[in-house]
């Protein structure tokens, strides 16, 4: 996660490319090495080989480049720092954005910690600072927050009182959706439970039914602790990704993932031509939710890669940070590592304790 400051060279590489092409060049080395571990994760999903993966990893870097290379200009000055602005902004948010991954304000954390938007700013100037000709000056400043950074690092806080649970059941999770599957993890709950909260990984309780709701819910009835599990709600027309928080007495949809994954969950296409299937994007909403009395930020599994979902739910001033992922399919690659850095590096710029649990 400390080098997560490097990506602060791309503005500096992209404003002194030569040509046009030149800054094609740059934008796309850039986003393949961030994104490095897309095709085999790709192929590890639908369990074949890498040409798949490889074209869908070049396919996403489509909008990344574009942007870049449309708003690149060989003249220096503040109109250069102007485009670049623009194009930060431009494959931070939809439509752009939902494959804006890696984005270099993602080091703000590491850079900033404890600033807040405060940090955020001061990053973004320092990217702007970074498309000019004072570049080596907005270097030396970066280098020497991010030395002292490094040399007073922390890890993000667990908040009092939780526990994240992760599970190495690999692409089985969510697809048993026996009652006995239910029971016996509810009996670990019981048996680790204590008093708290629990966070389980996405696709942790797989399809949840009025009848899993009471099933849980009867499960931990006597017991003071409250479960937090990735879940999916199916329906005619798709299904959506959810966070469920069950307790005793208690059973409910408390949050529905923005972003799905584009292409193996989100497919719009799909309803365009009428057949219905996917799972739905609600993009901008429920940014925030709330458990007895916590406010948290939640993100599940691709969203922690983005921009947006995170700065929407910062917002509205959670006190935790739940981030929950499924990387059974990224066997292999740096994809979890490079989503639980992402995770903890804005948690701490915004001073925030963050629970994680994933499945692999």
């Amino acid at each position: 996660m400390l080098a997560l400051p490097v990506a602060m060279i791309f503005p500096a590489l992209w404003a002194m490319s030569p040509s046009r092409v030149a800054a094609v060049l740059v934008s796309a080395g850039y986003f393949l090495a961030a994104s490095r571990g897309l095709p085999q994760g790709v192929a590890n999903f639908y369990s074949s080989d890498l040409w798949p993966g490889l074209l869908l990893w070049i396919a996403a870097s489509a909008s990344f480049v574009a942007v870049h290379a449309a708003l690149w200009t060989r003249h220096p000055g503040r109109g250069r720092a102007v485009r670049y602005l623009a194009a930060a902004v431009l494959t931070g948010l939809p439509p752009f954005g939902i494959t804006g991954w890696a984005h270099p304000l993602t080091a703000a954390g590491v850079l900033f910690p404890g600033w807040g938007w405060w940090g955020l700013a001061a990053a973004a100037a320092g990217l702007l600072v970074m498309v000019t000709r004072y570049w080596p000056a907005a270097a030396i400043g970066l280098g020497g927050f991010w030395l002292w950074s490094a040399a007073t690092w922390t890890e993000p806080k667990l908040p009092e009182g939780w526990r994240g649970v992760d599970f190495e059941l690999g692409q089985s999770l969510g697809r048993d959706g026996s009652l006995g599957y239910h029971r016996d993890l509810i009996a670990k709950m019981r048996r680790a439970a204590g008093k708290g909260t629990r966070v389980l990984p996405e696709s942790a309780l797989g399809f949840w039914t009025p009848t899993v709701a009471r099933l849980w819910r009867e499960g931990l009835n006597g017991v003071d602790v409250t479960v937090v599990a990735g879940a999916a709600v199916i329906d005619g027309q798709g299904y959506d990704n959810v966070m469920v928080a069950v307790g005793s007495g208690a059973a409910d949809i408390i949050y529905k993932e923005r972003m799905p994954v584009p292409v193996s969950m989100w497919q719009p296409w799909v309803r365009w031509t009428g057949e219905g299937g996917g799972a739905r994007a609600h993009f901008f909403g429920n940014p925030l939710i709330e458990i007895a009395g916590t406010r948290i930020a939640p993100l599940i599994c691709y969203e922690q890669l983005l921009l947006w979902p995170v700065l929407q739910s910062m917002r509205h001033s959670p006190a935790v940070v739940v981030a929950t992922g499924n990387g059974w399919w990224t066997r292999g690659t740096s994809i979890v590592a490079i989503q639980k850095a992402s995770v903890a590096s804005w948690a701490k710029l915004f001073d925030l304790p963050v629970v994680m649990a994933f499945n692999t």
